[in-house]
């Protein structure tokens, strides 16, 4: 071969992988020590993406290695198959969502091939699949029995165009994510998951996760968001409103503050703001209108605040003739504490803005350092700093802490109430009103209530023929799905027709991959030898949803019993996303990369379509996206360059964990090194006689530098620097281009014989049909994925020749070369005879020499 062909190399190599059947995970009976690689799953939108590659070479990369070094690999592929897609493809182009998704899953399941991964695919499962949601089903049944699972009635985000409930995350700018309608807030019966039951454990267990990105942990941290503070309830000023005879009860983290309360204030949701609003119109009025409001905490955090009066005042616990307006406020979040706080404009912006908007009091209580009491003033922004209290009686003069404590120890003293820690982590509503979903297993009986399905009737299974016609609950709609019997008593029931969050779907499915084939939703012998996994890969979007869910549902199912692992993630890699300069025509129009031809390079760069020649307007360098038509093909790139090629570049053109940017000339580089390689093992005799390289110096240089070449790929496949790896080969292969195979003496050869051994495994987890194709070239025995990781010889990593700074009574005067290892005479005897450092020391006796081995030299002189 003259030329590296991958349109015939690939395609052989990924047969031979398959016929062999090499990436098959070996039972837990193997006795091999395992590892288990896993990307998050995709879902089968129907087209492989340049961020699908990155992200699978990623893992892939670590998956290869740690074959290549004893370990029995664990590497499965599914797919996140339900949810809104599905169902808006059918809707708009009057398709069944299920054959759409299997079509979907068969072509990518293709490209995901070609990309040679090292993917155990007899353990491939959708989560539309019977089996899996059927499993699913089961264990939420266990959960509901042990109480982890209850229906209530709540306030949710409702789509009025989707017509379902959409997670806080899923509302942007106060409308639906995906078909912009202004959200409304509603109060509907839901199904809900007590991950709040978990809030501790959950956060005592980041700290378990060094192999964690900080920045995810901290997010996780943010979003469980454990405070500590005080629970008490106000009294009411005669009379007390029904059923709140006992108070108001607020929670608060900062007691210290007390005294500079200016009112209370209540939810639009609370019962209080319900039972007023019943009565008056003008309250039912201002609640309608915060219900159209945004739905997220940042959209209400950065809204103006505004607020009802109700009339209503409480006492201050501290002083019974203090009395304090209640407020129902656009700001506070029923969700949160107890859905009633008490407001201390001075140390809080947003009660600041609101006392200033209807004219409340602002007393500061908390005095910033170096401040003087007499004059100090809040002005437009709140003091949430450091200090001292004052303006608040027994509390004066304390510091924030001890004031807390302080205010905490009295109103527990009065009875009034207790310290206590909230979370800002709410139960999980886990109910969608979709079609395209897991049904949720039970059945509603007039007589019996609210009854689970048998386990030996599951799966309740997704009708064939659903209608996706118009918006709205398919499952609802359906003329006889939902009729049933009861499971208790016989009669006449309803089937649930909400379905699981898709979160749901994906919260388990990497402890399904340990026996996807198991009777039992998990097979508890197989989890416990592969659980948790050892390396997850993924963006950092997903950094709190899917992982806080799937860090709860592992505890869960561990309690229940089915698992060992409390953590499913022992390491976390997010890599950075694929971006690609977007064009424009003048009109505004987006255009593909294809339709463009760039014209001049540099700071005069210019851009036209290729077809009429009409200038384009280059605009920033974005995620790939098909809104923007910034997105390549990989098949096309696939089909110029070779698969190879593609990983490479994505591996090597920046860190992992930072966006890279896609560009032509990248990967015609990445091309060019692939072609490189394989010069090298072109140029080599297939077979070398074996020779001693002892007194051979050219052929001892190789042996170093690949030596040292397998410590660096080692260390940059273990810390994920992938990038620096990669850097590497290209600076070896100009030390085999320096000792080449023509005209080399024997030593030479057998080095480069050596070298070139050592080189194809180190590529083959980022190039491995090329590592293939070179294994074969050199004679190596089997398949090079068989083949053990290179170990290197620590000796032969490290420089021969070490140069040496030389001081004279502490200042630099010179260096000298000495051998690696050199012991303190022979240095000092090369220092004193070198002429530089000589004519340094003229007119000076020398006191001392000190010889800090392989690292500096000093001497004492006067």
């Amino acid at each position: 071969m003259a030329r590296y062909n991958p349109k015939e190399t690939e395609p052989k190599w990924r047969n031979a992988w398959a016929e062999a059947d090499v990436f098959r995970a070996e039972p837990p009976s193997s006795g091999r020590p395992k590892y288990y690689a896993l990307e998050m799953f995709p879902y089968p939108s129907g087209r492989l993406h340049m961020g699908h590659v990155r992200n699978y070479a990623l893992g892939d990369v670590k998956a290869r290695y740690m074959k290549a070094k004893g370990f029995n690999v664990l590497h499965p592929m599914g797919w996140d198959a339900f949810g809104l897609p599905a169902e808006n493809a059918a809707m708009e182009r009057g398709v069944d969502p299920r054959a759409w998704t299997y079509d979907n899953i068969a072509k990518m399941r293709t490209e995901l091939k070609q990309l040679g991964l090292s993917i155990d695919w007899s353990r491939e499962f959708a989560t539309c699949d019977e089996a899996y949601y059927g499993q699913q089903q089961a264990w939420f049944l266990d959960l509901w029995k042990r109480g982890l699972v209850y229906r209530r009635e709540g306030v949710v985000n409702w789509d009025p165009v989707d017509q379902t409930v959409l997670a806080n995350e899923q509302v942007v700018d106060g409308r639906g994510w995906r078909s912009g309608a202004v959200v409304e807030k509603r109060k509907l019966n839901q199904w809900f998951l007590r991950i709040t039951d978990y809030a501790d454990d959950l956060l005592e267990g980041l700290k378990t996760l060094d192999r964690w990105p900080d920045k995810v942990r901290t997010m996780q941290e943010n979003w469980i968001g454990r405070s500590k503070g005080l629970r008490f309830s106000f009294p009411f000023s005669d009379p007390a409103p029904a059923g709140f005879e006992g108070g108001l009860e607020v929670y608060t983290t900062r007691p210290d503050t007390l005294f500079g309360a200016s009112f209370a204030g209540i939810a639009p949701d609370h019962p209080l703001a319900e039972q007023i609003a019943a009565a008056d119109p003008k309250a039912a009025a201002f609640i309608a209108e915060c219900r159209r409001g945004g739905a997220s905490e940042a959209e209400i955090e950065t809204a103006e605040k505004i607020g009802y009066d109700t009339g209503l005042t409480v006492a201050h616990p501290f002083d019974p003739d203090w009395k304090l307006p209640v407020w129902i406020a656009n700001f506070i979040l029923m969700d949160y504490g107890t859905g009633a706080i008490f407001a201390c404009p001075a140390h809080d912006q947003r009660d600041l803005d609101f006392a200033r908007k209807y004219g409340l009091p602002v007393t500061p209580v908390v005095l910033p350092p170096g401040e003087d009491a007499s004059s100090f003033q809040v002005g437009a922004e709140a003091y949430v700093g450091p200090g001292r209290i004052f303006n608040s009686r027994f509390l004066d003069g304390l510091d924030i802490e001890a004031a807390k404590a302080e205010a905490i120890s009295r109103i527990e003293a009065q009875g009034a109430g207790k310290g206590a820690t909230v979370f800002r982590l709410r139960d999980w509503g886990v109910a969608r009103q979709r079609g395209w979903g897991c049904p949720i297993p039970v059945v509603h009986c007039e007589t019996c209530g609210v009854v689970a399905v048998p386990k030996d009737q599951l799966p309740v299974a997704l009708p064939l023929d659903l209608d996706f016609s118009k918006p709205g609950n398919a499952l609802d709609r359906h003329p006889t799905w939902k009729t049933t019997t009861c499971p208790t008593c016989a009669g006449p029931a309803r089937r649930e027709t909400d379905t699981l969050d898709t979160f749901v779907d994906s919260s388990w499915y990497f402890a399904r991959f340990t026996d996807p084939t198991s009777p039992e939703p998990i097979n508890r012998e197989a989890a416990d030898y592969w659980m948790p996994v050892d390396q997850y890969v993924g963006g950092v979007e997903h950094a709190v949803l899917h992982l806080l869910y799937s860090r709860f549902i592992t505890r869960a199912l561990s309690d229940a019993g089915m698992l060992s692992a409390k953590e499913p993630f022992i390491g976390l890699f997010t890599q950075g996303m694929v971006t690609h300069e977007t064009y424009r025509r003048q009109s505004g129009e987006w255009l593909e990369p294809g339709e463009v031809e760039i014209t001049a390079e540099g700071n005069s760069r210019r851009a036209v379509i290729v077809e009429t020649g009409e200038p384009v307007m280059i605009g920033d360098v974005e995620k790939m996206s098909k809104s923007k038509k910034n997105t390549v093909a990989p098949e096309e790139i696939f089909d110029v360059y070779g698969v190879d090629a593609a990983r490479l570049f994505v591996l090597s053109d920046s860190p992992p964990e930072r966006d890279t940017q896609w560009t032509t000339g990248g990967v015609a580089g990445a091309w060019r090194f692939v072609n490189r390689v394989w010069d090298e093992f072109d140029s080599q005799p297939a077979t070398v006689a074996a020779a001693d390289i002892a007194g051979d110096e050219a052929a001892k240089a190789v042996q170093r530098a690949v030596h040292r070449l397998i410590k660096a790929m080692t260390e940059a496949i273990e810390t994920f620097r992938f990038n620096s790896g990669i850097a590497r080969l290209y600076e070896f292969l100009n030390t085999l281009k320096e000792h080449k195979a023509e005209g080399a003496s024997p030593a030479l050869l057998a080095a480069r014989a050596e070298a070139l051994s050592a080189f194809a495994r180190l590529i083959s987890p980022f190039t491995p049909h090329l590592a293939e194709e070179c294994w074969a070239r050199v004679g190596g025995s089997g398949m090079v994925v068989h083949a053990p990781w290179p170990d290197f010889d620590v000796a032969l990593t490290e420089d021969a020749v070490r140069i040496l700074p030389v001081q004279v009574n502490g200042k630099r005067r010179g260096e000298i070369s000495a051998p690696a290892g050199a012991e303190p005479a022979d240095v000092e005897k090369l220092v004193l005879d070198d002429p530089e450092i000589t004519r340094r020391l003229e007119g000076l006796t020398i006191r001392k020499v000190i010889v800090v081995k392989d690292r500096i030299v000093n001497i004492v002189a006067a």
